[in-house]
């Protein structure tokens, strides 16, 4: 529940006005003066807005704005003022008001003012942190990250700011790996610098080298000019690697000895280049398990994991579900031109109801798609059609087995009704795919592994049409296949 600060000396009047925010969904903070709702601002920054008269006998209106800008407290303020002179509100927006009102209020005017506050500060913070995302400034403070698991990583962020030691970010797909790493980045003396991204595993295995360290002219058919690479790109910054268990090995030695030396040798060239770059890397699969199946070097390994990071699903951190969602809605209603004012109880209710499996990245598609979709001022659960087939499908069709009354003594299914027939004729309900035995969300690999073994038997063991089935490529099928030990268990059955 989004938290609303009311401060006004006047008791009959703060908590009229406490009672309209909580009436209206918003949990009120109250404060009789200015110095006492500065406090509260320092010690609580997720406060969403606050309402704040004008005119008290310790620090006024004006003098808590002033304190506010000084000190970087953002949070949206709505004005409240027995005076409704023309100059007065002048110099409440101009020292930051977001809105103002003349006492007494109605309550509609009120709730209208919060939600609007509300938004706009939702979308000043993700213009904010596109800037700083663009300037490579990025830090933890632009971050919605406020559940308890985050607070771990956002510490290791600020300590892996202060040197330039390697680091690897493991985590789910969709988690937020990239911002991690811009954190990193920002929270160092390499923030302003390039900040330089590549996803290893969108690469064909034969343009890897050439993308990364550049090739000279003529050093092969097609190279018809000088082309540098990723690592000078990032020269004097960082370089993020993005699913860097996809590198091909040929590649991953290369990549060793850039490490190592701190030189990149452009295809073609005669000698080594000196570059100085901080690799971040990261990747969704476990990286010790491929080097100990040796798809994955051993030693780049550890020369990559000098400090690891884990960054823990959606699922986990419910608590920013709420804050992001309110992002998503301000920074894609503004890009689509429509006016939602923000999200209902009962589809919020809906999102924190669930588990999320692709994590930030489908949070942020559910909500871009139910705002493009949307003809109202909120989304409501049935802009959410998707995820609440899933979170109440099985739950539906429990309840109506469960309605079926039970007949006091066995019937026989010769002599049953149609309806009795049909619950006998029911099959009974498959286990979930993406379960584990012990009921917990089956591994990424495990699902992975079930779903080739499926295809092959479905297509009787041709791989062409295996690999095209899967959308993927026929090497990289037989990657798999030894990485999940089929490719055994297929020589057996063959001989």
């Amino acid at each position: 529940m989004t938290r609303v600060l009311v401060v006004d000396d006047d008791p009959v009047q703060l908590r009229l006005t406490a009672e309209v925010a909580n009436r209206a969904g918003f949990k009120p903070l109250t404060a009789t003066g200015g110095e006492q709702a500065l406090a509260i601002l320092r010690d609580d920054r997720n406060i969403g807005a606050m309402i704040l008269d004008l005119v008290m006998p310790d620090l006024d209106g004006m003098g808590v704005m002033d304190a506010m800008r000084r000190e970087g407290l953002t949070t949206p303020v709505i004005i409240q003022t027995a005076n409704a002179s023309l100059e007065t509100v002048i110099s409440a927006m101009r020292n930051g008001a977001a809105d103002y009102f003349v006492k007494p209020v109605a309550p509609e005017r009120l709730i209208i003012s919060l939600r609007n506050a509300m938004k706009l500060d939702a979308l000043e913070a993700a213009i904010r942190s596109e800037r700083a995302r663009k300037a490579g400034t990025f830090t933890s403070a632009n971050m919605i990250a406020k559940a308890p698991p985050m607070a771990r990583v956002l510490t290791l962020c600020a300590k892996a700011g202060k040197s330039n030691i390697p680091v690897l970010i493991e985590g789910e797909t969709g988690v937020g790996k990239e911002l991690i790493a811009r954190i990193i980045q920002g929270s160092g003396d390499r923030a302003g610098k390039p900040f330089v991204t590549i996803n290893c595993g969108a690469i064909p295995p034969n343009l890897v080298e050439s993308v990364l360290f550049g090739h000279k002219k003529g050093a092969f058919t097609g190279a018809v000019t000088d082309q540098q690479g990723k690592f000078a790109d990032a020269h004097g910054g960082t370089l993020f690697l993005d699913e860097v268990g996809e590198l091909p090995l040929d590649t991953q030695v290369k990549l060793l000895r850039v490490l190592q030396e701190g030189e990149i040798e452009p295809i073609g060239a005669t000698r080594p280049e000196r570059v100085n770059v901080r690799v971040i890397s990261a990747t969704n699969r476990r990286l010790l398990n491929l080097a100990k199946s040796g798809e994955f070097r051993e030693d780049l390994y550890y020369r990559l994991n000098v400090f690891p990071i884990y960054v823990p699903p959606l699922r986990e951190r419910m608590e920013d579900v709420t804050a992001l969602v309110a992002m998503f809605i301000a920074r894609f209603s503004a890009e689509a031109g429509k006016r939602v004012l923000g999200i209902s109880p009962p589809a919020l209710d809906l999102l924190l109801s669930y588990d999320w499996p692709g994590n930030i990245r489908q949070l942020e598609n559910a909500v871009y798609r139910a705002i493009v979709l949307t003809d109202g001022a909120f989304l409501e659960t049935v802009d959410f059609p998707q995820i609440f087939s899933q979170t109440s499908g099985r739950d539906l069709a429990v309840k109506a087995i469960e309605a079926v009354p039970v007949p006091a003594t066995p019937t026989h299914i010769d002599i049953a009704s149609a309806r009795q027939r049909a619950i006998f004729d029911m099959p009974a309900p498959a286990p979930d795919r993406f379960l584990a035995p012990t009921g917990e969300i089956a591994a990424l690999s495990e699902i992975e592994r079930a779903a080739i073994v499926f295809a092959i038997e479905h297509h009787g063991g041709r791989m062409s049409r295996v690999a095209r089935a899967l959308k993927i490529g026929r090497s990289t099928l037989y990657r798999k296949l030894h990485e999940y030990g089929l490719a055994e268990e297929l020589i057996n059955d063959a001989a």
